[in-house]
Parts: C-alpha cells; sequence; structure tokens
C-alpha cells in the first residue's frame, strides 16, 4: 500500500514535525515517522530508504534543522519525491536549513516546504497531492478538507462581521 515516510534528523524534532503527521491521519494516509540522521546515521537512511521503497513508500518527506542534508541524502538514494521541511536549530534562525534544503543539484530535487510547523502541515497536504494523482478517494477527502476550511473562514469572517456591525 502506498504510504508517505516522515524522517527526522533528530528527535527534538518531533514537536515541529508531529503537525505533519497530524494532517495525513486527518486525511487518512498511512505514513511511518522515525529519526535518521543524515550525518550520523547514514546507513540507517539508507536502509530506511530501501525497506520503505519495497514496502510501498510513495513519498518521502525530510526534517532537519542547520546543514539539513536528510532530504538531499534520500533525494540521492530514490526515484520517488522527496520533500523537505527546513527546521530551524542554530543562531541563523532556520536561514541555513532553508538554504540547504532547497539548494539541490540538477537532477536531484526537493520540494521544499516552509520551515517548521507551517511547513510541516503543508508538507503533509503535499504528500496527500501527489498520492492522489493516483487515488481518487483520497482526492475527494483533500476536495473535501478544502471546502472546510473555505467554510470556516467565511464563518469567521461573517462572525466578525456581526461583531463589528454599525462600528
Amino acid at each position: 500500500m502506498a504510504h508517505v515516510v516522515i524522517l527526522m534528523g533528530s528527535q527534538s524534532d518531533e514537536p515541529t514535525i508531529a503537525p505533519c503527521a497530524d494532517v495525513l491521519r486527518e486525511l487518512g494516509v498511512p505514513f511511518v515517522l522515525t529519526v535518521s540522521s543524515a550525518h550520523r546515521t547514514p546507513e540507517r537512511t539508507e536502509a530506511i530508504v530501501a525497506s520503505e521503497e519495497a514496502a510501498g513508500a510513495a513519498v518521502f518527506i525530510c526534517a532537519a534543522g542547520m546543514a539539513a542534508h536528510l532530504a538531499g541524502a534520500v533525494a540521492a538514494r530514490t526515484l520517488k519525491p522527496v520533500i523537505g521541511i527546513p527546521v530551524s536549530g542554530s543562531s541563523l534562525g532556520g536561514m541555513d536549513a532553508l538554504l540547504s534544503t532547497v539548494q539541490m543539484p540538477p537532477g536531484f530535487p526537493v520540494a521544499t516546504v516552509a520551515l517548521d510547523k507551517a511547513g510541516a502541515r503543508n508538507a503533509a497536504w503535499l504528500a496527500a497531492q501527489i498520492l492522489a494523482l493516483t487515488d481518487a478517494a483520497l482526492a475527494e477527502r483533500l476536495a473535501q478538507a478544502r471546502r472546510k476550511m473555505r467554510e470556516a473562514v467565511t464563518k469567521a469572517g461573517d462572525e466578525l462581521r456581526r461583531k463589528y456591525a454599525g462600528g
């Protein structure tokens, strides 16, 4: 079964990356989440990519801070889509991770999303959209989720309009 693999460079990234898992869970997308480091455990990273591909992984999401080489290391080992989440983890405020994730050599792309929790959510949405290309039921769940978002904005706007009417 097609699923998403989420790799974090460090366990300390879990609170930042948890929203990614939350979105995938809400959309009914199967996923695996674990820790592996491009630098400290390169063999583990390679083994995870190989074993998860064999088990049906369709998209890899990689979150890392500072040098943030995890997404690139995964992209070098798979032809599956790789999404990178840059994580703020240094005195540079995440700019180092952002640049490391987005600057990939030709032929080894990494789709890079925003920093931290916003990026974690969007990585999940992007992974689900990729999977929905061949999964009509997932595509419908995505459409329903978008409708709920639009309805929530409309409702909030209407409530504020009423609250400040005549002001």
